[in-house]
């Protein structure tokens, strides 16, 4: 069961906007774009997330070039432990030859959640910093089984924020 946008709403950490609460979920904001520095590694045993450098807006927005990025959600989230995130592109983006790459955010997770973009659109894209660009889904766990999220990125971008 997907559980209404005003329900995601209570689960945000920062300030949101009206524009972000959704029927079916609640729309991240973007923060921060990166560009990749060197190259990851995935192993059975562990990992190497390569490093990346943020790309400066020119003014409230930023210009860019077909390609790969890492971007950061302006939004902080701290997932219920009774449900899993689910995040989507929002449809424009998809309309202007941009992907968004997310993963499952796990129940209990807590952070400033990051994402893949791809710019497929050979003349590329501006993006306003703030820009509304994924769309969280909340699905209900049930029965709720398991433990809550305690990985790595447990926290992450946080800065001492408290949930």
């Amino acid at each position: 069961m997907a559980l209404p946008g005003i329900y995601a709403a209570a689960s945000l950490l920062t300030s949101i906007v009206p524009d972000q609460i959704q029927p079916a979920g609640i729309d991240l904001r973007i923060g921060e774009i990166h560009v990749f520095q060197e190259h990851g590694f995935l192993g059975v045993r562990g990992r190497k997330i390569p490093t990346s450098k943020p790309l400066e807006p020119e003014g409230d927005k930023w210009l860019l070039k077909p390609g790969y990025y890492k971007i950061v959600f302006m939004d902080a989230i701290a997932i219920p432990s009774n449900a899993v995130g689910m995040c989507f592109p929002r449809s424009s983006l998809l309309r202007m030859g941009v992907m968004l790459g997310c993963a499952v955010w796990d129940p209990g997770y807590r952070g400033r959640g990051e994402a893949l973009l791809i710019v497929g659109n050979p003349h590329g894209v501006e993006i306003e910093v703030g820009a509304r660009v994924a769309q969280l889904v909340f699905i209900r766990v049930y029965p709720q089984l398991g433990e809550r999220y305690s990985g790595i990125y447990q926290g992450e971008r946080l800065a001492g924020e408290k949930i």
